[in-house]
């Protein structure tokens, strides 16, 4: 009976250690020992990192929308999924050269990649409809894209005089999506579950 109630006892404070050794989760640097970027592990190519978007906002949230267009000023259009699949493609290979030719430190690379990987996972909430912003993108930012490579194919270096915490100053939100309040939340959360059981 006593062994029985030591192992119990032993099982018991063995949970709870682990337990309480779990840290909790968030996604606030500072709260996970973390209070700077800049000059990260004495690298001087994170010099000025935490200017982007600010050392509390790792990911880049935007905690406000300046809608500049709204509802029938841009409508959304279906297009062959397929000619989506390559833009998107051009888009992520674009991402990786970028990261490879202008970032020569590989702790940089990964630090950058893992913030840009989650700023962009955070667009699935908003289609989601459980983030509490609207489905759109920042006109102004998306501008750049033609900027970003030069005439003779090169990487531009063009500073486009804007930062992280610009994001959501010209927001826009295209009508015409299907979103039905009574049935999407379940549809798109199915879509969202066969998508992530894909991966």
């Amino acid at each position: 009976m006593f062994a029985k109630l030591a192992s119990v006892a032993v099982l018991a404070s063995a949970l709870f250690a682990g337990a309480a050794a779990k840290p909790l989760p968030t996604n606030r640097l500072d709260a996970r020992g973390f209070h700077s970027f800049n000059n990260w592990g004495g690298i001087s190519s994170f010099n000025g990192f935490d200017n982007f978007y600010g050392a509390d906002n790792f990911v880049g949230h935007f905690s406000s929308e300046t809608v500049v267009e709204h509802e029938s000023e841009v409508v959304c259009h279906s297009e062959s999924i397929e000619i989506i699949q390559q833009r998107l493609l051009v888009i992520q290979e674009m991402a990786k050269r970028i990261i490879t030719e202008q970032i020569c430190e590989v702790e940089t690379q990964t630090v950058v990649f893992e913030q840009f990987h989650a700023s962009l996972g955070s667009f699935s909430s908003d289609l989601r409809r459980t983030s509490g912003h609207q489905v759109g993108y920042d006109s102004g930012i998306s501008s750049h894209f033609g900027d970003i490579v030069s005439s003779d194919d090169s990487l531009s270096t063009d500073d486009f005089g804007f930062s992280g915490k610009d994001l959501g100053s010209q927001y826009v939100v295209p009508s015409g999506s299907n979103w039905n309040p009574s049935t999407s939340p379940a549809s798109v959360g199915a879509a969202y579950s066969a998508a992530q059981a894909a991966i």
